[in-house]
């Protein structure tokens, strides 16, 4: 049984296809995965007997024939897709209790795939944070440890529960969200795959909002393959959500030639950051030449504005954020906070989110209520979004001088020790978003890719960042560089 876990989407799609195996039999044995790995606290919500009957359900339309690529496939979904009937609490006591009475469009889309759900997978409260220790579920912890070493380490954030379940083969692959690396950094921290698509290309619509302009769903898979399967169920227009971009989803899949030869990858110089790590430097290098090998150009460029793009990230994200959570305070769903006699509303809705939000959810209300008041608007936030246009302009004048990728480090680290950041100083934890923010800022697709393992043995994974809506040709990229860094390491087992 344990084996079955362990199958791609594409391997468990054709296992299922040929009657190798059942979905019934791939979802008991991720079942009895999940019950097994409580110490990695990677699901929140468990399913089971949804997750049976969908998949009875798959199999009795894989005998029909005809039926969709991910059906029958076993997922995991961030506890931020508001799933009908089953609890999404986006990890915060705040909307503790709140079971929605609609699906959101991304996980409709997938369940109509005939996709089967799991659970509700941990993660950083409303997606704040990079390591999955803002959760009032408590810590998600990364299957992979430095050998010798027993301390816990990040599966990082805020997608740290469908990257540690992923890792650890207790679902074939997750959904995550991401609004400044939180898809592609836990990806490489984790040694999985994670895609972040052009903005627009997925539905936002039944996703608990962080920050709207930057936030998008996207898979978190074993392979390359697999995320190109299971964007293809994922994306499409949606007219519930005014930024669904009305576009035809192509064959990702089918894209996928191995071919990159002729095409030009760039290597921005601003990413080569002070104090950054000989071994991420040696990855990046390797990764490189390796594109090179397959027949790529290799190409200097510069973005000149990335310097600005965590300060902007961090006026505009939490700007955002504040306007958002707002609409949490106690009055429709959700906590409440037990109020004294005498307190009146307004008393009501400091403490319930005195008591609802957790330290790093309140930090970047603060912050983005005061970056949005009337002394502040033009100073911080109008002057954000100016430079938000700059750091798009960059991209947009590297593809338009015939730049097909570009290949950057997806993390400045490989995953750190749990508790080793946290609370200690916030601006720290917000340094391992310097590789991917830029991404969200110009609304482009991103992908991480792993590519090696530092000295320590733990995995380290490269980005890849593409034109907007050619996710197809992004994979296809991504899928030379997969092949020639072989990354075959998997994380032993002590869970």
């Amino acid at each position: 049984m344990g084996e079955l876990t362990k199958l791609t989407i594409a391997g468990a799609r054709d296992a299922l296809r040929k009657g190798e195996t059942t979905s019934a039999e791939l979802t008991e044995a991720c079942l009895s995965a999940i019950e097994g790995a409580g110490a990695l606290n990677a699901f929140v919500h468990h399913t089971p007997e949804i997750a049976r009957a969908q998949a009875a359900a798959a199999d009795a339309r894989i005998k029909a024939g005809g039926a969709p690529a991910m059906c029958g496939i076993p997922l995991g979904i961030k506890d931020l897709f508001c799933t009908k009937g089953v609890p999404s609490q986006a990890a915060s006591r705040i909307l503790e209790g709140f079971t929605p009475e609609y699906e959101s469009t991304v996980t409709s889309k997938l369940f109509d795939a005939g996709s089967v759900m799991l659970g509700k997978l941990n993660m950083d409260e409303f997606a704040m944070g990079s390591s999955n220790e803002t959760s009032v579920y408590g810590n998600a912890v990364n299957p992979w440890k430095i050998a010798g070493d027993g301390k816990s380490l990040t599966p990082g954030g805020s997608s740290g529960g469908s990257a540690s379940a992923v890792a650890a083969d207790l679902c074939l692959a997750a959904t995550g969200t991401d609004t400044g690396g939180s898809i592609r950094q836990p990806a490489a921290f984790t040694g999985t795959t994670g895609l972040k698509p052009t903005y627009g290309r997925c539905s936002r619509w039944g996703i608990v909002a962080f920050a709207s302009s930057l936030d998008q769903a996207g898979p978190m898979t074993k392979t390359v393959r697999d995320a190109a399967i299971m964007l293809g169920a994922m994306a499409g227009h949606d007219p519930k959500d005014s930024t669904s971009a009305d576009l035809a989803v192509p064959d990702f899949e089918a894209m996928i030639t191995g071919d990159i030869r002729g095409q030009k990858i760039g290597i921005p110089k601003e990413y080569r950051v002070d104090g950054m790590r000989d071994e991420v430097a040696k990855l990046w290098d390797e990764g490189a030449a390796m594109l090179k090998d397959a027949g790529a150009e290799i190409v200097d460029i510069s973005l000149p504005h990335t310097k600005y793009a965590l300060p902007t990230y961090y006026v505009i994200a939490p700007a955002e954020a504040s306007s958002n959570l707002a609409r949490y305070d106690g009055v429709r769903y959700g906590h409440r906070a037990r109020l004294a006699q005498g307190d009146g509303i307004t008393e009501m809705y400091e403490k319930t989110r005195a008591e609802g939000f957790g330290p790093e959810v309140q930090r970047r209300i603060m912050v983005g209520t005061y970056v949005l008041s009337a002394g502040f608007y033009d100073a911080y936030y109008n002057k954000a979004r100016k430079v938000r246009t700059l750091i798009k302009r960059d991209f947009e004048q590297a593809f338009a001088s015939g730049i097909d990728a570009i290949l950057t480090p997806a993390t400045p680290t490989a995953a750190f020790g749990l508790g080793e950041m946290a609370e200690a100083d916030p601006v720290e934890m917000y340094l391992n978003d310097v590789f991917t923010v830029t991404v969200n800022l110009a609304g482009l697709p991103g992908i991480a890719v792993p590519t090696g393992t530092n000295a320590d043995g733990l995995p380290m994974g490269l980005q890849l960042i593409g034109k907007p809506w050619e996710e197809g040709a992004l994979l296809n990229q991504a899928q030379v560089l997969e092949t020639a860094a072989g990354f075959a390491a998997k994380p032993e087992k002590w869970w």
